[in-house]
């Protein structure tokens, strides 16, 4: 196939687990060497042309007082400091606390940052609560990756995890996850992306039918 959409999701929980001294320290969510991993780079061939789409991770929640009992909420994992409330074992203040890892996710393409600070400093990127995965009734999608950020041929791109909020768990289920969605263009379809790119137009499959039409339209 020459146009495909792709997802790849990433579980911190998976293969080699999260560590207290991984907090604050960014990780690819392909090669990092936590949670499930790939064997290699994400790169594109000299034939090749990624779209990426879309991206998110685990959310965090910010609540008034709270028990262990009620640390699940929302499918968030919260601390378990023996009964005292989370918001006074994580911040020391009665009525305010977090649950969820205070996790990030920056694109990365070569080495240059695709989020950046208003001095052009490279930061973590979007935070997961603003942009949720998994997407659920509590959660609702909020950030849209647009414009689509474009993979050229040749280059090497990332996903980048940044968490600062352990909560007392890193190894229960869901509480260190992220996903990507893109679309690859490979061979002739790569060359249309190429030159749609050139035009000033979007890559993306409903542009690139276009175009084709186009061309066999000029050709008859």
């Amino acid at each position: 196939m020459a146009m495909r959409s792709q997802v790849y999701a990433w579980d911190g929980t998976k293969g080699t687990d999260l560590e207290v001294g991984d907090a604050g320290n960014g990780m690819s969510i392909f090669i990092g060497g936590k949670g499930n991993n790939i064997s290699k780079p994400a790169e594109t061939s000299a034939t090749q042309f990624v779209v990426i789409e879309d991206i998110g991770c685990t959310p965090s929640l910010c609540y008034g007082s709270a028990t262990d009992a009620d640390l699940d909420i929302r499918g968030l994992i919260g601390n378990s400091a023996g009964g005292a409330s989370v918001a006074t074992a994580t911040s020391g203040r009665p009525g305010t606390g977090l649950v969820g890892p205070k996790a990030y996710l920056q694109v990365r393409i070569n080495t240059t940052d695709y989020f950046l600070d208003p001095d052009g400093i490279g930061n973590d990127g979007v935070p997961g609560t603003a942009a949720p995965y998994p997407r659920s009734v509590f959660f609702q999608p909020s950030f849209n990756l647009y414009p689509d950020v474009y993979v050229l041929p040749g280059q090497v791109w990332d996903v980048r995890y940044t968490h600062y909020q352990d909560n007392g768990s890193y190894t229960a289920a869901g509480s260190h996850q992220a996903f990507v969605k893109y679309t690859l263009y490979d061979g002739p379809d790569a060359l249309i992306a190429n030159k749609l790119l050139e035009m000033g137009v979007s890559v993306n499959p409903g542009n690139v039918d276009w175009y084709k039409r186009t061309l066999i339209g000029a050709s008859v």
